[in-house]
Protein backbone atom coordinates (compact mmCIF):
# COMPACT_ATOMS: atom_id res chain seq x y z
CA UNK A 1 0.00 0.00 0.00
CA UNK A 2 2.76 2.34 1.04
CA UNK A 3 4.21 1.94 -2.57
CA UNK A 4 1.31 2.27 -4.67
CA UNK A 5 0.98 5.92 -2.63
CA UNK A 6 4.17 6.89 -3.09
CA UNK A 7 4.50 5.81 -6.80
CA UNK A 8 1.07 8.15 -7.20
CA UNK A 9 2.90 10.63 -5.02
CA UNK A 10 5.95 11.01 -6.99
CA UNK A 11 4.48 10.79 -10.47
CA UNK A 12 2.34 13.56 -9.61
CA UNK A 13 5.60 15.45 -9.05
CA UNK A 14 5.36 15.10 -5.47
CA UNK A 15 7.22 12.22 -4.26
CA UNK A 16 10.11 14.47 -2.26
CA UNK A 17 6.88 16.14 -0.01
CA UNK A 18 5.64 13.53 0.77
CA UNK A 19 7.32 12.30 4.34
CA UNK A 20 4.44 10.62 6.36
CA UNK A 21 3.73 7.11 6.90
CA UNK A 22 -0.11 6.73 4.81
CA UNK A 23 -1.85 5.64 7.90
CA UNK A 24 -2.01 3.53 10.97
CA UNK A 25 -4.87 1.57 12.66
CA UNK A 26 -7.80 2.88 15.01
CA UNK A 27 -8.96 1.24 18.05
CA UNK A 28 -8.92 1.57 21.58
CA UNK A 29 -5.65 4.34 21.19
CA UNK A 30 -5.76 7.00 18.27
CA UNK A 31 -2.68 5.54 16.65
CA UNK A 32 -1.53 2.17 17.05
CA UNK A 33 -0.81 -0.97 14.36
CA UNK A 34 -0.67 -1.61 12.21
CA UNK A 35 0.82 1.26 11.05
CA UNK A 36 0.80 1.28 7.17
CA UNK A 37 4.04 2.49 6.12
CA UNK A 38 6.92 0.71 4.08
CA UNK A 39 9.18 -2.30 6.24
CA UNK A 40 5.79 -3.51 7.72
CA UNK A 41 4.98 -6.88 6.68
CA UNK A 42 1.81 -7.40 9.23
CA UNK A 43 -1.25 -8.44 6.79
CA UNK A 44 -4.38 -6.18 7.57
CA UNK A 45 -6.96 -8.65 8.75
CA UNK A 46 -11.25 -8.33 8.55
CA UNK A 47 -11.99 -6.38 11.53
CA UNK A 48 -9.10 -3.99 11.19
CA UNK A 49 -9.85 -0.08 11.60
CA UNK A 50 -7.31 2.17 10.36
CA UNK A 51 -6.98 5.94 8.77
CA UNK A 52 -5.76 6.61 5.27
CA UNK A 53 -4.07 9.99 5.43
CA UNK A 54 -1.24 10.50 2.73
CA UNK A 55 -0.40 13.54 3.32
CA UNK A 56 2.30 16.21 0.96
CA UNK A 57 3.90 18.70 2.78
CA UNK A 58 6.22 22.29 2.14
CA UNK A 59 8.70 23.03 5.07
CA UNK A 60 8.41 26.34 5.85
CA UNK A 61 5.15 27.04 3.93
CA UNK A 62 1.89 24.64 4.23
CA UNK A 63 1.12 20.82 4.03
CA UNK A 64 -1.79 19.14 3.29
CA UNK A 65 -3.53 16.02 4.53
CA UNK A 66 -6.65 14.34 3.69
CA UNK A 67 -7.71 11.59 6.40
CA UNK A 68 -10.01 8.54 5.70
CA UNK A 69 -11.24 6.07 8.02
CA UNK A 70 -11.88 2.33 6.83
CA UNK A 71 -11.97 -1.16 7.96
CA UNK A 72 -11.71 -4.24 6.62
CA UNK A 73 -14.58 -6.22 5.76
CA UNK A 74 -15.11 -10.06 4.69
CA UNK A 75 -15.86 -8.17 0.51
CA UNK A 76 -13.43 -5.71 1.11
CA UNK A 77 -12.59 -2.05 2.68
CA UNK A 78 -15.35 0.11 4.21
CA UNK A 79 -15.32 3.90 4.16
CA UNK A 80 -16.34 4.95 7.20
CA UNK A 81 -16.59 8.87 6.35
CA UNK A 82 -17.68 10.09 3.22
CA UNK A 83 -16.50 13.66 3.28
CA UNK A 84 -16.55 15.60 0.20
CA UNK A 85 -12.86 15.54 -0.97
CA UNK A 86 -13.11 18.22 -4.07
CA UNK A 87 -10.34 20.09 -3.88
CA UNK A 88 -12.13 24.07 -3.23
CA UNK A 89 -9.63 27.15 -3.76
CA UNK A 90 -10.34 29.78 -1.12
CA UNK A 91 -8.53 33.05 -1.79
CA UNK A 92 -7.30 35.08 0.66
Amino acid sequence: MDRVVRRITAGSGFGAAFIHRIGHGIGIEEHEDPYLLEGNEARLEVGHAFSVEPGIYFPGRFGARIEGMVVVSGDGVLRCNAADRALNVVAV
